[in-house]
């Protein structure tokens, strides 16, 4: 017995001194990169709590509220399990206004409502862009319509008309991952524009196509040819709601990809169109051009009152949303769920509301508000400023929650540990968990803004190897 109780007490010493001479080699990494020349004018924060107990086992700059990029995802996502629970689903409803004749003619409009769903005729899951036109011609069909007697409306009323949060910056709003929030999203607010470098770099890049055919914009192309090897630095200018992209930049000789992914300007519009299009290729006719409810307001008209719901399709659940959002960084996911969660709380589905209900949410927890300065739902916007002991403590406090395993799923793997990476202009961040060799369990977040030059990540990731 005695033997046992030395045996063990030796086992808690060298765990104990294992774990000091960890956060003590932890401290050492540290430091090192803020020694390093490129963070010279930088700001680098790191805060490593205990998973288990949530105790402060290393902390340097963690009250310092920083640009977070996109590991706000895990705060939004959390929050958004929170309040709509994980098996929320969005709903769009296909419906008729007016009635229908004896021979099939819709004296009405066909009216496509949208609650928001980010995911609509997304790739990603089962109701892609062909699956959704399809189930809607079927209850087309299944209601007895041959002719439309008026016009296809997307009702995107539900947001507003405000798309992209105040903040963005104007260089990322008309590319992809800059697509803003609609009332009726479509194909994840994008669609692609093909291109073809020219035979030198004096040449200008050919606009080839775009997938699928949008003639309703026009595509001003000032693209120059790069170099081989300088690869794609393209950046498109489209405006929410404008009928004329601007692209601008460089695209390479040699490039292993085709073509750009760019915003939709107006996804509601496209949705519409869509299906317009694809009843015209089925010999149903309308008589009236595709619109939404945005645009018969702009133009003073009045939505039409619903007759009768045709078809309803809902969304994948929050589960497999998130896991998208934070696998792949999917900044209309953030976006759309912070709105939601405004709605959800009784509020006005706003980004403001939205970042109110979630600041408000998480100090109702014990977090300092003064810690959380949120303006989007995502992190693109540079504007964010959050502490990094606040989010390793967003993170703590979640994992006893009932849906957390459906959150851990959906963290990326980096440097052998679950966590949130997070980029824009000279912000590079990571939160996230990690267990040791020895099974001790971390929280940990670490953030740098305003670093110099390129290849920031790897001496990042010396610092989080010392967690291994």
């Amino acid at each position: 017995m005695k033997f046992l109780k030395i045996s063990i007490l030796f086992l808690f010493l060298s765990i104990n001194c294992f774990a000091q001479n960890r956060i003590q080699n932890i401290e050492k990494a540290f430091n090192n990169l803020l020694a390093d020349e490129q963070a010279k004018h930088a700001i680098s924060s790191l805060c490593v709590l205990d998973a288990n107990t949530g105790k402060v086992l290393f902390a340097k700059n963690e009250q310092i509220g920083l640009a977070t990029a996109s590991t706000l995802k895990t705060i939004t996502a959390a929050t958004a399990f929170s309040i709509l629970g994980k098996d929320f689903q969005f709903q769009t409803t296909l419906a008729y206004s007016g009635n229908i004749s004896a021979d099939g003619t819709l004296k009405g409009n066909l009216i496509i409502i949208g609650s928001g769903d980010p995911t609509l005729g997304s790739w990603r899951y089962q109701n892609k862009e062909n699956a959704v036109l399809t189930q809607w011609v079927s209850a087309i069909k299944a209601a007895g319509i041959k002719k439309i007697e008026g016009s296809i409306i997307g009702d995107d009323s539900i947001f507003g008309t405000q798309t992209t949060p105040e903040g963005w910056v104007w260089q990322d709003i008309g590319n992809y991952y800059g697509a803003g929030t609609s009332g009726l999203a479509w194909r994840e607010n994008q669609f692609d524009i093909q291109l073809r470098p020219g035979a030198s770099t004096a040449d200008g890049v050919k606009v080839v196509k775009t997938v699928p055919e949008t003639p309703y914009i026009q595509i001003q192309n000032e693209l120059k040819t790069g170099a081989s090897g300088t690869g794609d630095r393209s950046y498109a200018f489209l405006p929410p709601y404008s009928s004329i992209a601007y692209l601008r930049g460089s695209w390479g000789m040699g490039i292993g990809k085709n073509g750009i992914s760019v915003a939709l300007p107006d996804p509601a519009f496209d949705c519409a169109y869509r299906l317009q299009d694809t009843l015209k290729r089925l010999g149903v006719q309308t008589t009236q051009q595709a619109t939404t409810a945005r645009l018969l307001e702009l133009n003073k008209q009045t939505m039409p009152v619903i007759t009768q719901k045709i078809s309803t399709i809902s969304s994948p659940t929050l589960s497999e949303i998130t896991y998208w959002f934070l696998k792949k960084s999917i900044n209309l996911y953030g976006e759309t769920l912070l709105k939601t969660i405004a709605l959800k709380s009784g509020k006005a589905p706003t980004t403001a509301k939205g970042a109110e209900t979630e600041i408000n949410f998480w100090a109702a927890k014990g977090i300092d508000k003064s810690a959380l300065n949120i303006i989007d739902g995502s992190g693109l916007s540079p504007g964010d400023r959050i502490t990094t002991l606040a989010m390793a403590s967003v993170l703590f406090q979640i994992q006893k929650e009932n849906w957390f395993p459906d959150f851990y799923k959906g963290l990326p793997e980096y440097n052998g540990m679950k966590i949130k990476s997070g980029t824009i202009n000279d912000v590079s961040a990571f939160a996230g968990y990690h267990t040791d060799s020895a099974g001790n369990k971390y929280v940990v977040v670490l953030n740098i803004n305003n670093y110099s030059g390129s290849g920031i990540n790897k001496k990042l990731f010396r610092v989080l190897d010392e967690l291994k």
